[in-house]
């Protein structure tokens, strides 16, 4: 019987801020969501339920949880995704749940508050303008998997060739377990290794046997394999594909591939808007 994700965002402030204490007080979002579901015992079912696209409830709500103990100044991030205690954080054991949102609402209310007083033009801008943007990705995925199929192996193959791979080629071969590339990746122009990768353009997540097959296609053949696709990996399938005494296998989920694309500048246009602010002062002295 399956069991679903039932944790609210709040309820996942606690189990958060002691992932974190048992991680170092830092860690990156993966090793946040596998100690948070370690220690809230979460089933196989639960973790890997999908809230929306390529996006689990966990990571979602976890996303909510960490940007909501930021504005509570227990937890910090840095430009590279990194997650930390702040020194508040540090000297707290646990949270009143009732007591963080409140304090984040107030928080909400008087920063709008602010902005209307000096006459701006109103906006709309609240906890969910902090909270990590899935929409765009959400976009993204959905128009790549409208795409051909042997379009998104070239879509793979352009990205794989953007980030620093070499004869990167297609094959595509029948009944080659599930090879459908292959390029090689190159260190300090000194070191090399030849990789094999497969692209899986589809709704929902790869599974440990995925992992397995794929393994075993690439076996003598490689150094070695990525998995790159539109949609998210289970639990089991992210355990394998690092599992001790085997060779390990990179994976790429959705959102991963969507924030490539975006660095790459693949298939999107970033718009900074342009606002312009009049100096009276200027005027004033000339």
């Amino acid at each position: 019987m399956d069991e679903h994700f039932t944790y609210k965002y709040d309820d996942l402030f606690n189990p958060l801020i002691q992932a974190l204490k048992n991680l170092g007080d830092s860690a990156s979002i993966s090793e946040m969501e596998e100690e948070v579901a370690q220690i809230l015992n979460l089933s196989e079912d639960s973790i890997n339920e999908i809230h929306r696209e390529s996006t689990t409830k966990l990571a979602y709500r976890l996303a909510w949880a960490r940007n909501y103990l930021k504005r509570y100044e227990i937890l910090e991030n840095s430009s590279r995704g990194i997650w930390a205690l702040t020194e508040k954080g540090q000297k707290t054991r646990d949270v009143n749940q009732e007591k963080v949102k409140r304090t984040v609402v107030k928080l909400d209310k008087a920063e709008r508050g602010k902005k209307t007083s000096k006459k701006e033009e109103p906006q709309i801008e609240n906890i969910t303008e902090e909270l990590e943007d899935f929409s765009w990705q959400e976009k993204l995925i959905q128009t790549i998997r409208k795409i051909d199929p042997d379009q998104f192996e070239r879509l793979c193959q352009r990205l794989l060739r953007e980030l620093g791979f070499v004869n990167v080629e297609v094959t595509g071969r029948a009944n080659d377990g599930g090879i459908d590339g292959k390029g090689i990746f190159k260190i300090g122009s000194v070191l090399s290794f030849h990789v094999v990768f497969q692209a899986k353009r589809y709704k929902g997540s790869v599974s440990s046997s995925t992992i397995r097959d794929f393994r075993g296609a690439m076996s003598g053949r490689a150094d070695k394999g990525l998995i790159l696709t539109t949609g998210s990996f289970t639990r089991e399938a992210k355990k394998e594909a690092t599992r001790d005494g085997a060779t390990p296998i990179d994976l790429i989920d959705g959102n991963e591939f969507a924030e490539k694309l975006k660095e790459l500048h693949l298939g999107i246009t970033i718009e900074m808007v342009e606002e312009v602010k009049i100096k009276p002062e200027f005027f004033k002295n000339i």
